[in-house]
C-alpha cells in the first residue's frame, strides 16, 4: 500500500522486526536491488530498536485482531487495510497531541515548506 500511494524517495526506511519474512532472501534481495531503500531491523534482544513498530502491533492486535473473527484469509486481508487507514487517518494519537497521523504529517509537510 505505501508504494502505491507515496513515491518512494531517497532516504526511504523500511522498519520492522526480526521475523524470517523480513530477513529472507527475496527481502534482502528487494532491497538491494533498490538502493533508495534502507532496511531498518532491530538488533537481537532488543527492543528498544523496534519501539514503535512492536507498540503498533501491540495496539492492532488489541484495538482490532482480538475482538473480530475472521473466516477467510481475504476477509482478514480487507479487515487489516480498513484498521489501516483508520490508524493513519482518523485514529487520534495522544503521542501526537491527539491529532491522527495524517494531521501531523501535513503539519509537519507545511512547516518544513
Amino acid at each position: 500500500m505505501a508504494r502505491k500511494n507515496r513515491t518512494i524517495r531517497d532516504g526511504f526506511i523500511f522498519h520492522s522486526d526480526r521475523g524470517v519474512q523480513y530477513a529472507s532472501s527475496k527481502m534482502n534481495s528487494l532491497f538491494s536491488s533498490n538502493k533508495k531503500i534502507t532496511q531498518s531491523m532491530s538488533r537481537k534482544a532488543n527492543c528498544w530498536d523496534n519501539a514503535v513498530a512492536e507498540s503498533f502491533f501491540k495496539t492492532i492486535k488489541y484495538e482490532w485482531l482480538y475482538r473480530l473473527k475472521f473466516t477467510s484469509y481475504s476477509q482478514l486481508s480487507e479487515s487489516l487495510k480498513d484498521y489501516i487507514n483508520w490508524y493513519n487517518n482518523k485514529r487520534l494519537h495522544s503521542s501526537l497531541g491527539c491529532i491522527s497521523s495524517l494531521d501531523m504529517e501535513l503539519k509537519l509537510r507545511k512547516s518544513a515548506a
